[in-house]
């Protein structure tokens, strides 16, 4: 069960406007009554710097949390790091996220390069040991092409057999040609369903209204979540 308004209200009140506008999308999308256990993954990369200091990287997680409340009833989102390689696995909830970002972040020390592979790997890893039984649903965000694209590529269509949804999310200037190639890749010549989706947040995320960013999040979920039940990668 999705957790109530009643219940944000009480433990997580600065997460209401957030809750509210997640049901909007999710209604509009045809997801309401999905569950999804949700991930967040987070660029660690030198470039991301001014990001976690601005507090964008933070309103992210926030965001998250608003969604995830109603995909799925811990309040609770595993948080992945990485650059160069995974810096950590946290994790933000709803009676603890305030300010959770940045300490975190400032506690993984060297910001690297940008490796999408090993990040995608941790998500997989987390997802099976969890013994989850509801899809998984990942927003992957960051500023930039990893170093190895042939390895990110393959990533992802190996995890296309898994009940697992990559929502890929660039911050920055970069023009993403590697993601949209990413998002792109044929079916099923490269995999066996379209597992991912991809949207551009520009050089400043935070502007983004609310309303926007989950109509982004959520716009190729349902036709994922379709295409995966048909091929029994999604149960029910």
């Amino acid at each position: 069960m999705p957790i109530s308004l009643e219940k944000v209200e009480q433990t997580a009140p600065g997460l209401v406007s957030l809750y509210k506008q997640a049901a909007v999308s999710l209604d509009k999308h045809g997801l309401s009554g999905e569950r999804a256990a949700v991930y967040l993954v987070l660029d660690r990369s030198g470039s991301m710097r001014k990001y976690y200091r601005d507090g964008t990287v933070q309103h992210l997680a926030e965001q998250t949390l608003g969604l995830a409340a109603h995909f799925d009833d811990d309040g609770t989102v595993p948080v992945v790091f990485f650059s160069t390689g995974v810096h950590g696995i946290d994790e933000v909830s709803l009676d603890r996220y305030t300010g959770r970002i940045s300490k975190l972040h400032d506690g993984y020390g060297h910001m690297g390069r940008t490796d999408y592979a090993e990040a995608m790997a941790a998500v997989i890893d987390h997802y099976q040991r969890s013994g989850a039984q509801a899809p998984g649903f990942v927003i992957f965000q960051t500023d930039g092409a990893p170093t190895s694209k042939s390895a990110a590529t393959k990533a992802l269509c190996r995890a296309a057999e898994l009940p697992l949804f990559w929502q890929f999310v660039g911050f920055g200037d970069d023009e993403f040609r590697f993601l949209r190639r990413l998002d792109e890749l044929p079916v099923p010549a490269r995999r066996v369903v379209d597992n991912a989706g991809f949207f551009a947040a520009g050089s400043d995320p935070s502007a983004i209204s609310d309303a926007r960013l989950y109509d982004e999040l959520t716009a190729e979920f349902p036709q994922w979540l379709a295409a995966a039940r048909a091929k029994g990668i999604v149960r029910g």
